[in-house]
């Protein structure tokens, strides 16, 4: 009989909440209606999507109004940078982000600086930390919007958000953070952020894909990504993902009620298993800062082999990791999140991110370790190195 499978992956994605099913079959059988149709059935459908920002709201402390539905942390992130640009109209054309960043900002910078925009690029520190006075000296005349991540995906640090803000404000700058990794896991307030636009997504808190928000700031001006409707205040046209959007809502909900009991839970068990690593295994480095990170987020680089070695043999035994992000995996190179903070291309691909969430128990931890030891002692057999 195999054994029970041990999922550390939720920074790749999170299994939906029984409740979060629930509420989205109940939306699919009884409220299924167009939210902009006038009659009964669509004013219900209405009355759920408008739930469900209320619930989006309550967690990043926002008003209802600011907050604007999209297909998730990725579309977020392009309606906020790309959508700020063209409303400018060429007034400013340059674009602030650091070297760690997500693909969804890195590619959409990049694809800025491909059509005539000037970009600048942050170094970070080899503990992934960001330093807010390299924010300041980056500013020019012609900076129209400072981008900077929340809560790294791969290696979980967190950046000191609030001051980033506070300088990009202190020069009239709009300031955008994609906190997709901290939404629902840390608590924040936007104001408290200094934040302009915060990207956030479903599917990293317990509920459905496909789904995910962009707080605007009341009084921030942003150009649609799509055009064909009025919905969602002119920003994101298009019917309304209904089911998505209400099972959003309530995961919304769901982590409002534990968000101060589950984390602590999390970083528990992540404590422990990097300890025990750490105390099992030789030559094995933390990547990130040990101090400034998320709860459940733990990279670790063992030299002598290969991450996605180690990714398969785990899987073979039921454990699930990642070696990265999963929005890049299947590409070839090492990590640009590992590079940035100084790893060796042969590090930053031995490299394996172990990703805690509400579900994991103590048990998952003694799992790993029973498996994990033994995989990296044959494959450094295995090594030339």
């Amino acid at each position: 009989m195999r054994t029970k499978s041990v999922y550390l992956d939720n920074a790749a994605t999170t299994q939906p909440a029984p409740e979060v099913v629930a509420a989205m079959a109940e939306v699919l059988e009884t409220h299924w209606g167009n939210p902009s149709s006038i009659h009964e059935v669509g004013r219900w459908a209405r009355v759920r999507v408008e739930e469900a920002r209320q619930h989006v709201a309550n967690l990043s402390s926002c008003r209802p109004e600011e907050v604007v539905f999209t297909s998730g942390g990725t579309e977020a992130d392009n309606l906020a940078i790309l959508g700020l640009l063209e409303h400018g109209q060429g007034k400013k054309t340059h674009v602030i982000t650091a070297a760690t960043e997500h693909h969804a900002i890195l590619d959409t910078v990049h694809w800025c600086q491909s059509h005539g925009f000037d970009t600048t690029i942050l170094p970070v520190a080899s503990d992934g930390r960001l330093d807010p006075s390299e924010v300041r000296k980056a500013i020019r005349p012609t900076t129209a919007i400072v981008s900077v991540m929340f809560v790294n995906n791969e290696i979980g640090v967190i950046q000191d958000i609030a001051e980033i803000g506070k300088v990009a404000h202190e020069a009239g700058i709009v300031f955008h953070t994609d906190a997709v990794q901290a939404f629902g896991i840390i608590p924040f307030s936007v104001a408290g952020l200094n934040a302009d636009l915060v990207s956030m997504s479903s599917h990293k808190i317990y509920g459905p894909k496909g789904v995910g928000a962009l707080y605007v700031k009341k009084g921030t001006r942003l150009s649609p990504r799509t055009h064909g409707g009025s919905q969602e205040r002119n920003l994101r046209t298009g019917t309304e993902n209904v089911p998505g959007i209400v099972g959003f809502g309530k995961a919304c909900q769901l982590c409002r009620e534990r968000i101060e009991s589950a984390p602590p839970r999390i970083q528990a068990l992540r404590d422990r298993l990097e300890k025990e690593i750490l105390d099992a295994i030789n030559d094995v480095s933390i990547n990130g800062s040990r101090v400034h990170r998320s709860p459940g987020i733990l990279n670790c680089s063992f030299r002598g082999c290969e991450g996605e070695a180690l990714l398969v043999g785990l899987d073979m035994q039921g454990i699930h990791v990642s070696t990265g992000s999963a929005c890049t995996a299947g590409s070839t190179g090492a990590s640009h999140v590992l590079r940035a903070i100084g790893l060796s291309p042969d590090m930053a691909q031995a490299s394996l991110r172990f990703s805690f969430g509400r579900n994991n128990q103590p048990e998952d931890v003694d799992r790993v370790m029973e498996v994990l030891p033994k995989i990296v002692h044959r494959l450094r057999q295995m090594s030339p190195v």
